[in-house]
């Protein structure tokens, strides 16, 4: 709540992504009370920005976190690192909520995620999306999830864009990139 109420009324902040995939490291729905509660104290605070809990694991596992999260945000927010007819689908089955679409994570190009399929989708659904990787380095999201300490540099990065020299993985990548968001 300390975080929330000094910055409840920053216009710097778009909205609040209250809760990082809830359920995840075999959590499941022992994550749900942690999930209200996040929910109720962002609502007694008061904020002047968008709430929102994105989902990100579509099993029936998952249907009691994302019935909650997708219930009480203001904006619904997912995750989608698989082929854009998943993405497609998705999006088909978040549309009933009648709310702003922002795809909070997604392109890993080994899963079939990447610019050239989802960037053009998401721009003529006008669906906001966030690549979270930008230059390779600390995070290391050039590798596949699971992979092994030191490995060798993959020849298809899972994520990121550019090298820490600033010279792109792809710079096919970039020219979407720019031409989408008509960045020249």
């Amino acid at each position: 709540k300390d975080i929330l109420n000094s910055f409840k009324d920053d216009e710097r902040i778009l909205f609040w992504d209250l809760y990082n995939e809830p359920g995840n490291t075999g959590q499941l729905n022992k994550s749900l009370p942690l999930l209200k509660a996040v929910f109720r104290w962002s609502r007694e605070v008061g904020l002047s920005q968008p709430l929102s809990v994105s989902v990100w694991n579509y099993s029936a596992d998952f249907d009691s976190l994302n019935k909650f999260s997708l219930t009480n945000s203001d904006v619904i927010t997912f995750h989608q690192y698989s082929s854009l007819s998943d993405v497609k689908n998705i999006v088909d089955s978040l549309r009933k909520y009648n709310r702003p679409l922002i795809c909070t994570e997604y392109m890993a190009r080994t899963n079939n995620s990447k610019f050239e399929t989802h960037f053009p989708y998401f721009k003529e659904e006008n669906i906001s999306c966030i690549n979270w990787g930008l230059v390779s380095g600390k995070s290391n999201t050039i590798y596949p999830w699971g992979s092994k300490e030191g490995s060798s540099e993959p020849g298809t990065w899972f994520h990121d864009i550019f090298r820490q020299d600033g010279t792109p993985f792809d710079s096919s990548e970039v020219k979407l990139i720019r031409e989408i968001t008509h960045n020249k």
